[in-house]
Order: C-alpha cells, then sequence, then structure tokens
C-alpha cells in the first residue's frame, strides 16, 4: 500500500491538559481509527534554538525529545494533521510518502 510516515516531534514534558502530549496524539490518533503508532524517547538531540538535550548517566533530563510516528494513510494522515491545528497545537512534524504492508508467516 502507498501511503504517509508522519512523525511529530515533542518534549517529553509537554501536555495536553492532564496528559503528556505524546500520550494525547497517540489517543487522539486512535480515536480517529489510526490502526498503530509509536512514541520512541531520544537520547540526545537539539531543535531549531541549538540547544542540546541530552540524558546522562547522573543528570535524567526529562526534557527529551519523544518522535510520535505513525504510517498511515494520506487521508488519515490529513485527518491527524487537521485535529491537531484544529486544537491549536504548536508542534513540529515531518511528512515523507511511504510503502507499507504485511508479511504474512506461520507465526
Amino acid at each position: 500500500m502507498k501511503g504517509t510516515y508522519l512523525r511529530f516531534y515533542v518534549h517529553e514534558r509537554r501536555r495536553r491538559g492532564s496528559e503528556p502530549l505524546y500520550d494525547w496524539l497517540l489517543r487522539k490518533a486512535k480515536a480517529l481509527g489510526i490502526h498503530g503508532g509509536s512514541a520512541f524517547r531520544a537520547i540526545a538531540g537539539y531543535g531549531r534554538h541549538g540547544v542540546m538535550h541530552e540524558q546522562r548517566f547522573f543528570e535524567l533530563s526529562a526534557d527529551l525529545t519523544v518522535e510520535v510516528e505513525f504510517v498511515v494513510s494520506d487521508e488519515q494522515a490529513a485527518l491527524l494533521l487537521d485535529t491537531v491545528s484544529q486544537e491549536g497545537i504548536h508542534i513540529v512534524y515531518s511528512k515523507l510518502p511511504a510503502e507499507f504492508g504485511v508479511i504474512e508467516g506461520e507465526d
């Protein structure tokens, strides 16, 4: 299938109401009928302001980037982006063409 690889970048401290923004994105996507999504915590990185954030053994930063990603149809990507926009959330995202499917096996 052809579709869209959609990734959002959020700081793990960001919240939407009482829940982390990455949880809100996953929950909202599920409510929209998107069948899967994942959130991954970065170990280091910097954004457009050039501030380095990294996790170290003795100082566990709680402001690292969380990447929330979905591989979806073009229509689902547009729906999720519209939903986030309508909520007035300031967020960075990337959107790339994707090919995806399922390999059937015995397991």
